[in-house]
């Protein structure tokens, strides 16, 4: 409790610093009332800076974030945290906005595509906020709980040597926090010189003591009390984020707040913080990273610099649909989505429940691009031929201007893309839209297909392959049904001693040199230049029939 003297003295410091015009904290948490929702919803955000690209990491928390909210019929918002202005890059703001919907991660409240903001507990931009957080820097001050500090660079390098000197934690607390108990006068004269200044929080903690925090995540967890006095207001008058984000988190009733672990470190202060002003703790769950193995074997941290994957416009630029990509971080956050996606195929992934009790404690997720390359071929493959050609041929029109140049016959790409689209498993053959030149490359018109007969494995010889060749190329005709066809390739084979079909061939393997695959095998590579490709009748029907007999040559 503070004495009289002790408030008055406080009081006219707080007054010294911020405006006497700025509205009391009563007043402003009285225009942000508790949220009306169901007991067990969720209310979250995701309040990313727009201090550069977005980050992979931050899709992955957005969407923990967005699930988890909207599957407990609860609230998720996006506030921008733009408070560090030296840092802010042009135009990230709005990619941020940009990002979130395109991976189909709805905000409830906050800035939209439209540059809008939508929801009661705004503003969501924190430099549009900045008389509420005067206000209540202004009360910390006005009980005690924050002062200016008028400390220069020199000094406080000056005295992070020392500490290191004797092996201290280095910091701005107890004996080394300088302005902490200055006197009223010193302060009316460093302002009267116009002196720069920062505010600082007093804190009130011991790192001899400890307190439990239970995490989301992690589990049960000790920390020593906070005992630094942060800065929680810069020289320009912004907020740092400490202050910035109890205060917004509190006013815009966040209940629980998903973010990475690297801020586990902070706990202790935040804690402290949202104490000062009696406001009550939300929920706290740390993300571990996403991990990638590195050319050395080792597991590290994605990183920003060395890592093109950890910035969501590779993915984009990739071609992969952003449902896959989607699906493949849900998975990294439950693992059991693998088993309920197979067991519900045609369902929305927003069917899926998140659940808490299945993410990893401690191991960050490894990024695998063999698996989100198999999870998005099971994407492309339940799409439409008609659906295919319309989301490459977008893709092509920004990434690779002559694909969509490729792509110009809109009926013969969807004949390609509906090979196979309707047998009980339907073909993998692509998992990105920049796959497309090199997958289908025996499709495009004008290119010329070379086999390599040399790299060419087959049991019959070279003049058996020529004959057989020709002999294709004699009676094959583009009106033939698939039956008629797989007959004149039987004949062929009937030639050479190859088994009519494979069954017959392994139960009669000393009698055949193989199956009629082998003289399928040979047309195949003709036509292609592959040993694998989908349905080759079909191949033959779409390409027709002059072009078809123009590449059965050897």
């Amino acid at each position: 409790m503070l004495k009289p003297d002790e408030q008055k003295q406080f009081k006219k410091i707080a007054e010294m610093l911020l405006p006497k015009s700025l509205p009391d904290i009563k007043s402003i948490m009285e225009k942000y009332p508790e949220r009306n929702l169901p007991k067990e919803a969720m209310v979250t955000r995701i309040a990313p800076s727009p201090t550069g690209f977005m980050h992979i990491g931050s899709v992955y928390t957005a969407l923990i974030s967005e699930r988890l909210a909207h599957q407990s019929k609860g609230i998720f918002y996006l506030r921008i945290e733009d408070t560090d202005k030296k840092r802010e890059v042009q135009g990230a703001k709005k990619m941020i906005i940009e990002s979130l919907h395109k991976f189909g991660i709805n905000i409830d409240e906050g800035e939209d595509l439209d540059g809008k903001e939508k929801g009661e507990y705004g503003p969501y931009c924190q430099s549009d906020r900045k008389e509420i957080y005067h206000a209540f820097i202004k009360y910390l001050i006005e009980i005690g709980r924050a002062y200016p500090c008028f400390c220069k660079e020199e000094e406080l390098e000056s005295m992070r040597q020392a500490q290191e000197e004797v092996k201290i934690k280095p910091g701005y607390y107890g004996t080394w926090a300088k302005w902490r108990d200055a006197k009223i006068e010193l302060i009316e004269e460093m302002l009267k010189r116009g002196e720069p200044y920062v505010i600082r929080f007093r804190s009130l903690g011991n790192e001899t003591r400890n307190f439990m925090h239970y995490d989301l995540l992690k589990g049960d967890i000790i920390f020593p009390e906070n005992d630094i006095d942060i800065i929680i207001m810069k020289t320009d008058g912004l907020p740092t984020y400490h202050l910035a984000h109890v205060i917004d988190d509190y006013l815009m009733r966040t209940s629980h707040v998903f973010r990475g672990d690297e801020w586990v470190s902070s706990i202790p202060l935040h804690y402290e913080l949202f104490k000062a002003f009696d406001f009550k703790i939300p929920f706290y769950g740390h993300i571990a990273p996403i991990s990638k193995i590195d050319e050395n074997g080792g597991k590290r941290k994605l990183s920003k610099r060395k890592d093109p994957e950890a910035n969501i416009s590779f993915y984009e630029e990739k071609g992969y649909p952003n449902v896959a990509v989607i699906e493949y971080l849900i998975n990294l956050v439950n693992s059991n989505f693998e088993d309920w996606r197979k067991e519900n195929p045609n369902k929305s992934y927003k069917d899926f429940q998140l659940d808490l009790g299945k993410f990893s404690k401690s191991a960050g997720p490894l990024l695998d691009k063999v698996k989100l390359k198999d999870v998005a071929k099971g994407i492309v493959a339940k799409m439409s031929p008609k659906e295919m050609y319309k989301n490459a041929v977008e893709w092509a029109k920004k990434y690779d201007v002559a694909l969509r140049d490729i792509l110009k016959d809109q009926s013969y790409w969807e004949k390609i893309f509906s090979m196979e689209k309707d047998a009980k498993n339907p073909r993998k053959d692509i998992s990105c839209w920049s796959e497309i030149k090199n997958e289908f490359s025996y499709f495009i018109p004008g290119k010329t297909v070379k086999p390599d007969w040399s790299v060419f494995s087959c049991v019959l010889n070279t003049e058996e392959i020529k004959e057989t060749i020709n002999s294709f190329k004699e009676v094959y005709k583009i009106t033939d049904s698939s039956e008629e066809w797989m007959k004149k390739i039987a004949k062929i084979s009937s030639k050479f001693n190859l088994a009519p079909d494979i069954k017959t061939y392994k139960k009669n393997k000393d009698n055949y040199r193989g199956h009629i695959g082998e003289v399928a095998q040979v047309i195949r590579y003709a036509i292609t230049g592959e040993t694998k490709t989908p349905d080759l009748y079909q191949i033959m029907q779409i390409l027709g029939e002059e072009e078809s007999k123009n590449r059965l040559v050897c």
